[in-house]
């Protein structure tokens, strides 16, 4: 196992060097001047009256006078030692920016992940039970409203009917604790921030929760069917047993596929979400970032959810061998 995972880490390696290489060439590539534009959000001034000098001055401020493939080797030799620069938009280091407003985001997603495999994984189970009953179809076609709705499409309505529009008051919409909450005990300041995600984290879990309760389904489908499954029911096992103690447990594996995708989708998702409800976390960060030109703090957040991409991945796969014991490491070598 300890061979695996050390192998593993080391294909780490070259896939982040290839990821952070295209990254900083499309984001350095794209359109748009980020010094002027530094210059604007500073000043106060037009493009037109900033004089070429106060533009090359700016630009070997931030290395921006060298050449492209100057500035990536000096981009990557910064961030082995986790150093992603200064932001244009304020001249902190970029890290304390994101070390500031990542926990919050991850808290926020760690919460819909675990709450999406909760419910999700019993619907698909109950859904592929009950496959072409009316109770099923009534529940298949809820879950096909909530996988059509858009994100932002659905916070507009939560905000209006839940959030003090014109119908009821009963959650906040806006930051993640109540002012002077931060001085309350743990547990009233707990509740408080529970209160204030209610909306957002429904936001970012009814989506993946219809789709991934819907793959539940279909995978089980599938290894109900399958003769390990027969076989166990002619022994003379209960449904219920040959259900959750054989055909789950393969059924499962799929599932598992998905979560290695799921955090750093989540967190992409976390962009519109945040910048709606004004958390400050780092999809809305990244938001400002984009706005602003702020390229330093792009491409951190870029690289930042690679490397949450690839352990997803990672974890995903050792995670296989406890649900399935036939999985075996040694066979992956």
């Amino acid at each position: 196992m300890r061979d695996y995972i050390f192998k593993r880490l080391l294909l780490l390696i070259p896939t982040l060097f290839g990821i952070t290489l295209i990254t900083f060439f499309i984001i350095q590539l794209a359109p748009g001047n980020p010094v002027e534009r530094k210059l604007q959000l500073d000043q106060g001034i037009q493009a037109e009256a900033i004089t070429q000098q106060i533009v090359e001055e700016t630009k070997k401020l931030y290395g921006l006078d060298k050449p492209i493939y100057v500035r990536y080797g000096i981009w990557l030799k910064q961030i082995v030692t986790l150093d992603f620069g200064r932001s244009y938009k304020d001249h902190r280091p970029v890290i304390n920016k994101i070390a500031e407003r990542i926990p919050i985001t991850l808290t926020l997603n760690i919460i819909s992940i675990i709450l999406i495999y909760l419910i999700a994984i019993p619907i698909g189970v109950y859904s592929a039970v009950s496959h072409g009953r009316f109770s099923e179809r009534i529940s298949t076609f809820f879950l096909f409203i909530l996988y059509s709705i858009p994100s932002f499409w659905m916070a507009m309505i939560l905000i209006f009917f839940l959030g003090g529009g014109d119908y009821w008051d009963l959650f906040p919409v806006y930051g993640i604790l109540s002012p002077g909450a931060e001085n309350y005990p743990f547990f009233p300041k707990a509740i408080n921030f529970l209160w204030h995600i209610a909306l957002p984290v429904f936001c970012l879990t009814y989506g993946s929760l219809a789709y991934l309760s819907r793959f539940q389904k279909g995978s089980l489908l599938e290894v109900l069917r399958e003769d390990f499954v027969r076989t166990a029911t002619a022994k003379g096992l209960p449904r219920h047993k040959v259900i959750l103690e054989h055909a789950l447990r393969n059924a499962l594996i799929p599932i598992i596929t998905i979560l290695a995708g799921i955090l750093p989708a989540m967190i992409g998702g976390s962009v519109i979400i945040e910048s709606i409800f004004s958390i400050p976390g780092i999809g809305q960060l990244g938001f400002e970032s984009v706005l602003s030109r702020d390229y330093p703090v792009i491409m951190a957040i870029a690289t930042i959810s690679a490397v949450l991409t690839l352990f997803g991945i990672l974890i995903a796969d050792l995670i296989y061998v406890l649900v399935d014991p036939r999985i075996s490491f040694e066979a992956k070598k």
